[in-house]
């Protein structure tokens, strides 16, 4: 590779790694052509960027960005997952790895900190983002729609209560006459 091409990898590599919310490193090595293109085929279409890097100029990447503890994660051939929602890679990679063994995340980036193979299946394990977002809402509704629930049953009470009183009224005036 010449020194140009290598400064151009070294560079990609920064530029997506600050561009993304979530880097996940996976090891890929024995996964064959077909599995290779289903995987990316998925990924595409979690609008996830997957590429190989050679480790030696992504370690020199994550040098320059004061990430040198995440090269632990470049042993042997390694997949890079980039991408702007935090879980789906870590969903898909985990989901993918189930069915070919042979692909397995070693780690990754979030936000700029190092994370362990632990947290991404922690991630993985999380609902998908529409479920949360679901959650999130559906929590903030419950208060209110209890809340217009009293304020409706304030006027219908009092319709209640008004219609017990011409009630009472009618049977007190038909027990005087």
């Amino acid at each position: 590779m010449a020194k140009q091409e290598k400064i151009d990898a070294v560079a990609e590599i920064k530029e997506r790694i600050e561009a993304s919310q979530i880097v996940v490193m996976t090891k890929y090595i024995g996964m064959n052509a077909a599995q290779a293109t289903q995987l990316r085929a998925k990924l595409r279409a979690a609008n996830v960027k997957f590429k190989v890097y050679k480790n030696t100029l992504a370690k020199r990447a994550l040098d320059e960005l004061n990430l040198s503890d995440a090269a632990r994660f470049l042993d042997g051939p390694i997949a890079w997952a980039f991408s702007e929602d935090p879980v789906t890679p870590a969903k898909v990679l985990a989901d993918f790895g189930k069915e070919v063994p042979v692909v397995q995340m070693s780690g990754g980036i979030l936000e700029s900190q190092i994370i362990s193979l632990e947290q991404l299946k922690a991630l993985a394990d999380l609902p998908p983002r529409d479920a949360l977002l679901a959650q999130v809402v559906g929590t903030i509704v419950a208060p209110l729609r209890n809340f217009v629930g009293v304020l409706n049953a304030v006027p219908r009470n009092l319709v209640n209560v008004l219609d017990q009183i011409r009630k009472q009224k009618e049977t007190h005036g038909e027990a005087a006459a």
